[in-house]
């Protein structure tokens, strides 16, 4: 429901100010949605290269880590960085900026030929991407009361997991139609190009763009976060940042969201080449990699749906380590079957796929239904920023690491490593959930 509001008071809008604000709000979501998909286009076609850009040049898993691990440096700072600055100038301006930079981006890589220009241009990239999901959070949270959290951020997560799946499909389909390494990164700027004019024209940055003092809220929903800012509309970013970090949940939270980030890193961009590695074809590995955000998009509903309508006393960590004790399953059969003399493919896609379902899911909470649970719509981009950055600062060591490691001791080891790594991610959620029944017990 909007309200307006004016001295503290808060009156209801008229019908027609009501429907003129839906039509904006479903609008502006859908360019979040669409226009997040599309970010990830012009991200996740760098390791559906990898096998490409091994072909053209003989780059070992280490060197093409090397691209990835330090980009993801990049990106770790962008998010310290772009987070805070979003709740400074506004989530959707900030989005659009983002946007326009991974196209400039994808174009000049494309124009690269050495391991040197790939790194610096992929970390310039990497850098304006990491603007999207704070910009996203900040205008999702101005739009949408709190009671709607884990609804609406599992079906905007979806923007991610889809996104990593449409990237990798739409790559497969260049590649197999005979397109060059340069076009796996030419077409998806123009595809984003066409995305950035549509969210440019289509979305809004708040209710109060559209009528004058509007508020997105559910009764005192909105009221229900745990951190508290004061009254001020905009408060100071340090502010923000002292107010979650006293926050012990909020501290859990930065630890899960490292381990969390770390896994999925591997996954998305080392999947592709692992089944290359292991005896599938450049076109049909790629192809076949989108398996895990596809079920990944399953999993981030499922996760959104169950935990709004079932959680108790807000406990949407309860649910995110049931989910990731079976990650533990998935990892551990995938080490095992990559490490026989004759792979089962099926087999390995299979438990790819539940990979996908089992860590995509409770990943998705991190950054998008806890962070609004948390934070509000006031601090969401800050509350992203630091969870997000810290949590890729784990993925620049593991992507460089799991390449490192598949040409020194083989694939299997690897997925051994992240069998252990999941395992401790099980804890960390298991960790969290106590800390809501607590935070309970004391209300």
């Amino acid at each position: 429901m909007f309200y307006t509001q004016s001295s503290g008071l808060r009156s209801p809008v008229s019908a027609e100010e009501s429907a003129k604000l839906t039509q904006w709000r479903l609008s502006t979501f859908w360019v979040m949605l669409i226009g997040y998909i599309g970010y990830y286009i012009c991200r996740g076609n760098l390791s559906a290269a990898f096998p490409l850009l091994e072909q053209e040049f003989g780059y070992s898993n280490t060197q093409l880590g090397l691209i990835v691990s330090l980009s993801e440096i990049a990106y770790a700072a962008g998010k310290f960085i772009n987070g805070p600055l979003a709740d400074r100038i506004g989530g959707r301006r900030i989005f659009l900026v983002g946007m326009a930079g991974a196209i400039f981006w994808n174009l000049i890589f494309a124009l690269s030929g050495s391991l040197t220009a790939f790194i610096v241009v992929w970390c310039c990239c990497r850098y304006f991407l990491s603007m999207g999901w704070g910009g996203l959070t900040k205008t999702i949270g101005a739009w949408y009361s709190s009671d709607k959290n884990g609804r609406v951020m599992g079906a905007i997560s979806v923007s991610f997991q889809f996104g990593g799946a449409i990237a990798a499909l739409f790559a497969g389909f260049l590649v197999a139609n005979g397109v060059s390494w340069q076009g796996v990164f030419v077409y998806p700027a123009m595809v984003l190009s066409v995305i950035w004019v549509y969210a440019y024209f289509a979305s809004r940055e708040k209710p109060s763009d559209v009528v004058e003092g509007a508020i997105a809220v559910e009764g005192d929903s909105a009221k229900k976060q745990l951190a508290d800012y004061g009254d001020e509309e905009t408060p100071p970013v340090m502010v923000i940042l002292k107010t979650l970090l006293k926050l012990p949940i909020y501290r859990q939270l930065l630890v899960f969201s490292f381990l969390t980030t770390l896994l999925r890193s591997v996954f998305l961009i080392w999947t592709p080449k692992f089944l290359f590695d292991i005896g599938q074809g450049a076109s049909a590995a790629i192809l076949k990699s989108a398996i895990f955000p596809l079920l990944g998009v399953a999993g981030t509903l499922f996760i959104g749906w169950y935990t709004d309508h079932y959680a108790k006393n807000g406990d949407r960590a309860r649910m995110m380590w049931m989910m990731l004790a079976l990650l533990v399953v998935c990892t551990a059969a995938i080490s095992v079957l990559s490490a026989a003399a004759s792979p089962n493919y099926n087999l390995i896609l299979f438990f790819l796929g539940g990979s996908g379902f089992f860590l995509l899911g409770p990943y998705s909470m991190s950054s998008g239904a806890l962070t609004l649970d948390i934070a509000g719509a006031k601090g969401a981009g800050s509350c992203t920023g630091i969870l997000d950055g810290l949590g890729y600062i784990g993925g620049a060591i593991a992507a460089f690491a799991a390449g490192a490691m598949s040409d020194a001791l083989g694939w299997p080891q690897v997925f051994q490593v992240l069998t252990v790594f999941a395992v401790v991610s099980t804890l960390s959620a298991y960790g969290m959930s106590r800390g809501f029944q607590a935070l309970a017990r004391k209300a």
